[in-house]
């Protein structure tokens, strides 16, 4: 475990960003070989747009960082959190740090995006993408990424998560962000069988169904289990899902500055 801690803890920027297109780079491996569906959209572009929007959360997520190093040296000299409570093999601590982030950073966040008509507002952007890809997953409004990180340091308070474990979540749920939102095609016996414990790419392309209830399931990142336990779970043929939201245009979706105004725009009404 000293090993684990010291490889995550000396990760360098250059590092984790790397991580993020390497990620992005095998999706794009596996969207060209084996694509879900032929989608007819120029894919460099879509591409572009999208990275704009990771630009965003690469920023923020910098800025959090620096916000959060005080945060993680008080939690480990106080010995501070749920998991300090307990005295359990380090690797359990591990597996329980990750199910508690992906439970109130993910799906407990990503539950109330959808619930919360200010927050969906700003989600609004995510599921205005009408070409789910790989970097779908990267498509989120500021606002959108903002609260995540605030839930994000709220588990990693409360349970007193330490940086290596945190650090190990953020680059676990990079590779399923990509993974699950790729636009590649799995044996359906083996996307079944992950689907068990893992969000699949066959689970979450329900999620970004126009029409509800489709879009209010699957909430979860890493683990279906959430969206098992709390009932969110949907499985079925993705071929049936048609991309996008019914309140935007979809003439819009690849408009950068509407985007970016979307949760600011009264105009735009929404159910919740």
């Amino acid at each position: 475990m000293e090993a684990f801690i010291t490889f995550f803890e000396s990760l360098s920027s250059i590092e984790k960003l790397s991580w993020i297109f390497i990620c992005l780079g095998f999706t794009w491996v596996l969207e060209f070989s084996v694509p879900l569906a032929s989608l007819s959209y120029k894919k460099w572009k879509h591409a572009g747009i999208n990275m704009v929007f990771l630009f965003t959360s690469i920023l923020i997520n910098f800025l959090f960082g620096l916000a959060t190093v005080g945060v993680f040296a008080w939690l480990a000299t106080n010995n501070f959190g749920l998991l300090n409570l307990v005295d359990l093999n380090p690797w359990v601590e591990l597996l329980l740090a990750v199910m508690a982030l992906d439970l109130v950073a993910q799906w407990l966040a990503h539950y109330l995006l959808h619930r919360v008509s200010w927050m969906w507002k700003f989600h609004l952007v995510h599921h205005s993408d009408t070409h789910v890809d790989a970097t779908t997953g990267t498509r989120h409004h500021p606002g959108d990424y903002l609260i995540r990180e605030i839930f994000s340091l709220a588990a990693i308070v409360v349970f007193g998560i330490p940086l290596a474990f945190y650090l190990f979540y953020r680059i676990a749920t990079i590779f399923f962000t990509y993974f699950s939102h790729a636009n590649f095609r799995l044996p359906l016996w083996f996307d079944k069988m992950l689907s068990v414990v893992f969000i699949t790419p066959n689970m979450h392309k329900f999620h970004h169904h126009q029409e509800r209830p489709w879009t209010d399931s699957n909430f979860g990142n890493i683990f279906s289990l959430w969206d098992r336990a709390f009932g969110t779970m949907v499985y079925d043929d993705p071929k049936k899902v048609r991309y996008g939201v019914d309140v935007l245009d979809d003439s819009t979706a690849e408009d950068i500055v509407y985007q970016f105004k979307v949760p600011f725009d009264k105009s735009i009404k929404t159910d919740y």
